[in-house]
C-alpha cells in the first residue's frame, strides 16, 4: 500500500521521461504466493546526458538484474521496494532485465497482480502496474509487449495477456502461453488472465472483411449468463464501424468477468477485465436494469479500443480525453440502440443527482484538473459525466458532419500517442477555442438566468450567463422553441440580439433576446431543449408555464423536465410545512402515464417523483435530513392515493414475456413497477406481494420487494428474508438484497446495515457487497444524516478499516460526505468530529487525500 506523501502533483510540472521504453518482454510464472516476473525492457535515451534511470515500484521485492544479459552489480544501482534506479546506464539503446517477487494472495487492494476466486487477473490503471514490476507507469510512455505465461501447476488453465496468440506449449508439465501486442500502450493497459474459465465464443467479419474471435470468459457453468454481453460486444463493433468508421484491429478480443474489481470494467487492449456484474445476465436473476448496465459498459469499454488505447492520455491530467470523450460516445450508442429521448433524460438524471453536488462540493476540480493528490481519487462524475457533456457541447456547436470530420482528423492525426485535451480539441472547427476551453480548465456549474416579459403583443425573453465563482464565460449552446396554444412559433418572426444563431440554437456567451411581436398572449418558453449545456436554470418560478409545457412542448427532457419541478415545487411546500398541490402534479402524471403517444420508458421516468437529494440541492443549506425524508415519503403517499386508478389501470397491464429484454419490453415492466411503486406507498402492498409471488423476472420480483420496503410496508421483512434464503448462491443477486436493506427509511437502517456487517455472506473483501451494503447505507438520507452523527461514524469507520486492505474502496466511500455542507450545524458539526478521527487514523494517499479535501477551509 502507498503510504501518504502529502505531496499535490501539478499539470504544469509536466516534463516528459529522459528516457523511452519501445519494447518490453515479460515472463511470468505463476503461483499464489511466489509468483516470479521477468521483465526485460529494452530503453534508449530520449534527450542527450539523460542521466538515471528511475522506475517506480509499489512493495517489490528484487531478485536480480541484468543490463545487456550482464548481471548488475550492487554499487550500479539502488533498489527498494518502491523505487529502483540505474545510476548510469549506456547512452544508447540497451535492455534492462529485472526479476520481481510479487504474491497475488496477498494482494487486497486489488491492483496489479492478484487473484479472484482463485483466477489470477491485473487491474493496472491508474498505478498498478508498479505492483507487478518496476517501470515508469505513466501513460506517456508506449511500448510493445510480448507476454510469456507459465501456469501454477498442473492441467489446462485459461492463459490470456493483450494482443494475439502466438503460441501454446508446456514447461515442466506446465502449460505456458505467448502472447504479442503489435500496439505500443502505456503500463496502465497491461492485462494478464489465468485460471480455470468457462468460453462463450463467436466469430465475426469487419467492414473490411477481416475475421474477429470473440470470446467471453466466465465462471465455469455460468456460460449461458454471458449471451447478452457477447451481443452487445457485437453491436457496439458494428455502431462503430457504422458512426466513426473505425474498426477492431487484432485478431481476437477477449473480454473476462470476474466477482472481485474495484471499478466496474478496464479496457486493456485485447483483454477487457470486467467486474461480473457487468457481464453476466438471465432474466431469473437479473433485472433491466442490469442488461442497460452491461450494455453501456461493454460499449464503453470497446469503443475505448481507439479512444484510450490508440490514441492515450499524455498524463492522467487528461483523464478525460479518453473517459468523458468515450462515455459520450456509448451515451450515442445507447441512444441509437434503445431511445434518444429516454436515454438524455436518464444521463442528465446520472448528471443532476452526482456531478452536479460534486461541483458544488468541497470535492469539486476541473474536468482537466490542474493538480491532484492521488489520481485514483479523479475517476470522478466530473472527469466522465461532466467530460462527456463537454464534448456533447463541442458537437452541438459545430454540428454531426463537422463532428465526424474532427474526430477523423483526430485518429489520423494522433493515432498511436499519448494526447492532450488540447490536441484533441485543435482538430475541431470550434468558434472562440479559448472561451471553450474553460468547460475544461474551470470547475462549477454555470448558471443561465431567465427574464421574461410580455407587454402590448411583445414577449422579450433574456438569457445571460452567469459563470460560477472566479470563473470566466463559456460558449453554451441553447436550443429554444417558444410554443402558442396552437403550436411552435415561427422561428423567423422572432428577433435575436447578442446571441451567436447556429443551425438549431443560439450561442450564449454573455447575454442575448428574443423578441416576437404582434401575439396575442405569452408564448411559453421551452429552453435548453434536449439539455443541450450542461447548466443550472435561474428562472422565475410558474408553476402554469411548467404545466404548458407538458402539454404543449415536444421536447421529451423538457416535458420530464416540467414535470420534475412541479414536484420539485410540491416537495418544497411539503418540507416547509406548507400545503402542496398534489392535485395539479398529479393530474399532469396522470395525462403522461396515460400517454400513449410516450414510449413506456418515458412514462415510467415521468412517474418517478423528484429524488430525496434533488430536494437536498434544491435546499442548499441547514437542510434537516429527517423532513426530507417525510416530505419526500408524504409527497409519495399522497399522489399514489390521488392517482390510484390510473395507477391501478397502468399496473393490470399484462406483463411482458420474462424472456423478453427488448428496450420495449424493459420500458412496459418499467411503466408497471412505477405505478406499483406509487400504489404501495398509497398503502396498496397486496399489490406487491402478489406481484412477488406471481414474478417471472428479478425485475419484476425486486422492484414489489423494493416498494415494500421503501414504504415501510409490514410485509417487508418476510419479502426481504424469503428472498435472501432464495438466493443464498447468488452473489449478484444478494448485493442487492443488501443495497434494500440498507436503503430502507424505517428509522432501524444504522442498527440493520451494522446487523449486516456480521452476515455469513458478507465480506469487506468484495468491493460489490461492500458497495451493496454501505454505499445504499450512505444514500439512506435520514439513516447516514442523523443527527447524532452516528451514521457518519459507522461509514467512517468502515473506511478506515478498509483503508488498511484496500485503500481506493475506502476513500470512494469517504466521498459520501461530500454533501454534509448542506445540511444543519448539529450534522456537520458531527460530521466533522468524524472526519477529523479518519485523519488522524488513516494512512493511504487515497483516504488521506479525501479526507483532508473534505475537511479543507
Amino acid at each position: 500500500m502507498r503510504t501518504d506523501t502529502g505531496q499535490t502533483v501539478h499539470l504544469k510540472d509536466y516534463a516528459p521521461t529522459p528516457y523511452r521504453a519501445p519494447r518490453t518482454t515479460l515472463m511470468v510464472a505463476l503461483h499464489p504466493t511466489r509468483t516470479v516476473v521477468r521483465n526485460a525492457t529494452t530503453y534508449e535515451p530520449a534527450i542527450t546526458s539523460a542521466g538515471a534511470l528511475i522506475l517506480v515500484g509499489d512493495g517489490l521485492t528484487l531478485l536480480s538484474a541484468e543490463l545487456d544479459g550482464a548481471t548488475l552489480e550492487p554499487a550500479a544501482y539502488e533498489a527498494g521496494p518502491d523505487r529502483f534506479a540505474l545510476l548510469e546506464p549506456p547512452q544508447r539503446r540497451f535492455e534492462l532485465t529485472l526479476v520481481t517477487l510479487v504474491s497475488p494472495d496477498d494482494n487486497t487492494e486489488l491492483m496489479g497482480l492478484y487473484r479472484s476466486n482463485g483466477v489470477y487477473c491485473t487491474q493496472c490503471e491508474a498505478e498498478g502496474y508498479r505492483r507487478i514490476t518496476y517501470a515508469y507507469d505513466r501513460p506517456d510512455v508506449l511500448t510493445v509487449y510480448d507476454v510469456f505465461m507459465v501456469a501454477d501447476g498442473p492441467g489446462e488453465p485459461v492463459l490470456l495477456s493483450n494482443g494475439n496468440l502466438v503460441g501454446t506449449g508446456t514447461s515442466d508439465g506446465r502449460a505456458t502461453a505467448h502472447w504479442s501486442d503489435p500496439f505500443p500502450k502505456p503500463t496502465y493497459l497491461f492485462a494478464l488472465v489465468a485460471g480455470t474459465l468457462g468460453r462463450v465464443s463467436e466469430t465475426v467479419t469487419t467492414a473490411s472483411g477481416r475475421p474477429v474471435e470473440l470470446n467471453v470468459y466466465v465462471e465455469p457453468g455460468k456460460e449461458p449468463r454471458a449471451g447478452y454481453a457477447m451481443d452487445a460486444l457485437k453491436r457496439s463493433m458494428r455502431w462503430d464501424e457504422a458512426r466513426f468508421g473505425l474498426e477492431y484491429d487484432l485478431d481476437v478480443f477477449n473480454i473476462v468477468a470476474v466477482p472481485d474489481f474495484n471499478m466496474g470494467a478496464m479496457e486493456n487492449k485485447g483483454l477487457n477485465v470486467f467486474n461480473d456484474r457487468y457481464v453476466l445476465a438471465d432474466p431469473a436473476v437479473a433485472t433491466d436494469q442490469d442488461y442497460a448496465g452491461i450494455e453501456t459498459v461493454v460499449a464503453h469499454e470497446y469503443f475505448h479500443n481507439w479512444t484510450g488505447n490508440r490514441i492515450t492520455c499524455r498524463d492522467w491530467f487528461q483523464l478525460c480525453l479518453k473517459e468523458g470523450l468515450t462515455v459520450f460516445r456509448d451515451q450515442e450508442f445507447t441512444a441509437d440502440e434503445r431511445s434518444r429521448g429516454v436515454k438524455r433524460i436518464a444521463d442528465v438524471r446520472r448528471l443532476k443527482a452526482a456531478q452536479f453536488p460534486e461541483d458544488a462540493s468541497p470535492l469539486r476540480h476541473p474536468v482537466r484538473p490542474d493538480r491532484y493528490g492521488e489520481i485514483s481519487n479523479l475517476y470522478t462524475a466530473t472527469v466522465y459525466d461532466k467530460g462527456a457533456e463537454v464534448i456533447r457541447v463541442m458537437h452541438t456547436l459545430i454540428g454531426e458532419e463537422a463532428f465526424r470530420a474532427g474526430m477523423a482528423t483526430y485518429f489520423a492525426r494522433f493515432d498511436g500517442t499519448a494526447a492532450t485535451v488540447e490536441d484533441f480539441v485543435s482538430c475541431f472547427d470550434v468558434p472562440d477555442r479559448a472561451a471553450f476551453m474553460r468547460w475544461y480548465e474551470e470547475p462549477g456549474t454555470p448558471t443561465v438566468v431567465v427574464e421574461e416579459s410580455f407587454a402590448e403583443g411583445r414577449y422579450e425573453l433574456t438569457l445571460a450567463q452567469r459563470p460560477p465563482e472566479g470563473a470566466g464565460p463559456k460558449p453554451i449552446p441553447v436550443r429554444l422553441a417558444l410554443w402558442a396554444r396552437d403550436g411552435a412559433l415561427d422561428p423567423a418572426k422572432a428577433t435575436v440580439v447578442g446571441g451567436r444563431p447556429s443551425r438549431d440554437h443560439i450561442v450564449l456567451t454573455d447575454r442575448f433576446s428574443v423578441t416576437v411581436d404582434g401575439l396575442s398572449e405569452a408564448p411559453v418558453a421551452s429552453l435548453l431543449r434536449g439539455f443541450s449545456a450542461p447548466v443550472l436554470v435561474e428562472r422565475a418560478d410558474d408553476p402554469a408555464r411548467d404545466l404548458a409545457l407538458v402539454e404543449r412542448d415536444d421536447d421529451p427532457f423538457n416535458v420530464w423536465d416540467a414535470v420534475q419541478r412541479l414536484g420539485l415545487r410540491a416537495l418544497r411546500a411539503r418540507y416547509g410545512g406548507e400545503a402542496a398541490d398534489v392535485d395539479a402534479l398529479a393530474d399532469a402524471l396522470s395525462r403522461l402515464a396515460q400517454d400513449v403517444r410516450y414510449e413506456p420508458a418515458f412514462r415510467a421516468h415521468t412517474l418517478a417523483l423528484p429524488s430525496r437529494q434533488t430536494l437536498i440541492e434544491a435546499l442548499a443549506s441547514d437542510v434537516d435530513a429527517d423532513r426530507v425524508e417525510a416530505a419526500h415519503r408524504g409527497l409519495t403517499r399522497a399522489v399514489g392515493e390521488r392517482m390510484r386508478a390510473v395507477l391501478a389501470g397502468l399496473h393490470d397491464a399484462a406483463p411482458p414475456d420474462a424472456a423478453d429484454v427488448s428496450p420495449d419490453a424493459a420500458g412496459r415492466r418499467a411503466l408497471r413497477n412505477a405505478a406499483l411503486v406509487l400504489l404501495t406507498a398509497a398503502g396498496d402492498a397486496e399489490r406487491a406481494e402478489a406481484q412477488i409471488d406471481g414474478a417471472t423476472t428479478m425485475t419484476d420480483r425486486l422492484a414489489a420487494i423494493g416498494a415494500l420496503a421503501m414504504a415501510n410496508a409490514p410485509q417487508a421483512d418476510a419479502a426481504l428474508a424469503g428472498f435472501a434464503e432464495a438466493y443464498v448462491h447468488e452473489p449478484l443477486v444478494l448485493d442487492k438484497y443488501f443495497a434494500i436493506q440498507a436503503g430502507r427509511p424505517d428509522g432501524d437502517a444504522l442498527t440493520r446495515a451494522q446487523g449486516l456487517m456480521a452476515h455469513p455472506s458478507f465480506s469487506l473483501k468484495n468491493p460489490n457487497r461492500v458497495r451493496s451494503l454501505l454505499g445504499a447505507f450512505a444514500q439512506n438520507v435520514a439513516a447516514f444524516h442523523r443527527p447524532d452523527g452516528e451514521g457518519y461514524a459507522f461509514v467512517a469507520g468502515v473506511a478506515t478499516s478498509l483503508d488498511k486492505t484496500n485503500p481506493q474502496v475506502a476513500a470512494r466511500l469517504l466521498t459520501a460526505f461530500a454533501d454534509v455542507g448542506r445540511f444543519d450545524a448539529p450534522r456537520r458539526e458531527a460530521a466533522a468530529r468524524v472526519l477529523a478521527g479518519v485523519l488522524q487514523e488513516a494512512t493511504s494517499s487515497d483516504v488521506l487525500d479525501i479526507a483532508r479535501r473534505l475537511t479543507a477551509g
